[in-house]
């Protein structure tokens, strides 16, 4: 209850800080009550929707969009704050020095007005986020991006020369509310006409009830080699309350054999070969490994037991803390390790060869794109689906596409 307690008492002194902003340049009574109307919409709705919230049932659209209305209203006036109270630092100061030297000359009126050039400011500045934002849930989530890279490797093997493969990550089918969105990011997916397909996990939020719907979307997907997947900490139905382990048990299993009907050769912990005559490639997937908290059923051993130290590697592994932790060490040296788990946040800047931030990076190290060290390649994919937010702002849903090519890469 207590931090319910704090949490509304610190969005009541954003909101009268950004209140200011808007009072200085309208005067209409009726803008000024839609205000505070709004306000008090949004934050009711996000604490019903949250306070008692419900384990077992999960998170579902409705708190989704809670809690995505709360982040509209609040981000922008997070930015009314900062400038207003950017002005109360000159403000204030002033308002003390009249007190000391005029005393009751001042009439008691020791605070300077609010200027209205800085609400104007304040008020311009604050309209770029909200705009953004409204974006983001309208048609960010969905705004499907194909991001094709060409990797080099001298000891690829020659039959895979110009080899593509399609990583697709974190689908959160549970969170999709527009089916016709998704069969249109699936076509574009064929349309790439690559080799292979892999899906680097979270492929439901928590049940496998969410991915049903769906099915006879997904099992379009094809590629001569095959669709190959992995699972993602959400997989495994460790966020929701369960009536049972056994009920919990057969979700995963339920899930498991949905992804075979799919389509989908889920690896757990194991390795599969793709031949081109005598030349092969190693597929390695391994169960979740996470820090942080994260499920770490992932055995990098186990998976990679039937395949040589020579072989050329590929490992799907959800997130990327495993490369950063355990992978770049080992000494069978995985060529190209695809994961996906951060979504970029879904919230970031993003100008493509130049420049890349989201507040994702403050808490992991790898957390979107082609990232080399010691020889071997990560691409970390931004995501599918979405989750939590219902929508991307800056950060748009990935399908990558990586060419093998055998060689040194020409920087020149």
């Amino acid at each position: 209850m207590l931090r319910w307690v704090v949490f509304l008492v610190i969005y009541i002194i954003i909101d009268l800080y950004a209140y200011q902003a808007l009072k200085t340049l309208v005067r209409n009574h009726w803008v000024l009550g839609m205000y505070w109307l709004i306000s008090i919409a949004v934050i009711g709705s996000f604490i019903g929707h949250y306070y008692g919230f419900n384990r077992r049932e999960g998170l579902s659209n409705a708190h989704a969009y809670a809690f995505g209305f709360l982040v509209m209203v609040l981000v922008p006036k997070m930015v009314l704050l900062l400038v207003m109270f950017g002005e109360d630092v000159v403000r204030i100061p002033q308002a003390l020095y009249r007190y000391f030297t005029e005393g009751r000359a001042a009439k008691g009126d020791y605070l300077p007005s609010r200027r209205h050039f800085i609400s104007k400011i304040a008020l311009g500045v604050a309209a770029i986020p909200l705009a953004s934002i409204i974006y983001g849930i309208y048609k960010g989530r969905y705004n499907y991006k194909v991001l094709k890279y060409s990797l080099y490797f001298e000891d690829l093997p020659e039959a895979f020369d110009g080899y593509k493969l399609t990583q697709i990550s974190d689908i959160h089918s549970g969170s999709f509310d527009d089916m016709e969105k998704v069969e249109y990011a699936v076509n574009l997916i064929n349309e790439q006409q690559s080799d292979v397909i892999f899906f680097t996990g979270d492929i439901v939020n928590n049940k496998t009830e969410e991915l049903v719907p769906y099915k006879n979307v997904f099992n379009k997907m094809k590629a001569q080699d095959g669709l190959f997947s992995v699972l993602g900490n959400h997989d495994y139905g460790d966020y929701v309350s369960w009536e049972s382990e056994a009920a919990k048990h057969q979700n995963l299993e339920d899930l498991k054999a949905l992804q075979k009907e799919i389509g989908f050769d889920l690896l757990l912990n194991e390795s599969r070969f793709i031949e081109r005559g005598e030349e092969r490639l190693a597929l390695v997937g391994v169960e979740n490994w996470g820090t942080g908290g994260f499920k770490t059923a992932g055995d990098l051993k186990l998976a990679s037991k039937n395949i040589a130290k020579n072989d050329f590697k590929i490992l799907l592994s959800h997130d990327p803390t495993h490369w950063d932790k355990k992978v770049i060490q080992d000494d069978y040296h995985y060529h190209l390790t695809l994961s996906g788990h951060t979504h970029g946040m879904q919230f970031g800047i993003e100008i493509p060869g130049w420049f890349k931030w989201s507040p994702a990076k403050w808490r992991y190290k790898h957390w979107a794109g082609i990232y080399k060290e010691m020889g071997q390649y990560l691409n970390v994919n931004r995501g599918f689906g979405y989750l939590a937010f219902p929508g991307r702002v800056g950060i748009w849903p990935e399908i990558t596409v990586i060419e093998l090519k055998k060689g040194k890469e020409n920087r020149s």
